[in-house]
């Protein structure tokens, strides 16, 4: 997916995401591991977010291998340490195709 696309993406699960009474606290955080889509935050409960999209759920949803997943995780862990947060938290997906958005929450059950 090219950048302009994936920012697309980003765009529109922060605006489903604020309509669902999340507070939007960062995009695009970046470790040596990888990057965290969307950070949010609702119920004090910190939401890390990865988006995906495709032309259908099924295959977007396929994207989040688990390698990804695992670079995913050591990046939160990363966020974590570095603002010195010990907070419950959550691993989500938002998954945005032409006929809808879904978030899923706790992709890492």
């Amino acid at each position: 997916m090219s950048r302009a696309k994936g920012n697309l993406a980003e765009d529109k699960a922060c605006v489903f995401l604020y309509d669902k009474g999340f507070t939007i606290l960062e995009r695009n955080f970046y470790s040596r591991f990888g990057e965290i889509d969307v950070i949010v935050t609702k119920d004090e409960v910190l939401h890390f977010i990865e988006v995906k999209s495709g032309l259908d759920y099924e295959s977007a949803i396929l994207n989040i291998t688990p390698s990804k997943l695992r670079k995913f995780i050591r990046t939160v862990h990363v966020y974590m340490k570095k603002n010195k947060l010990d907070v419950s938290f959550m691993i989500d997906a938002v998954i945005i195709t032409p006929k809808g958005i879904w978030h899923v929450d706790n992709i890492t059950l």
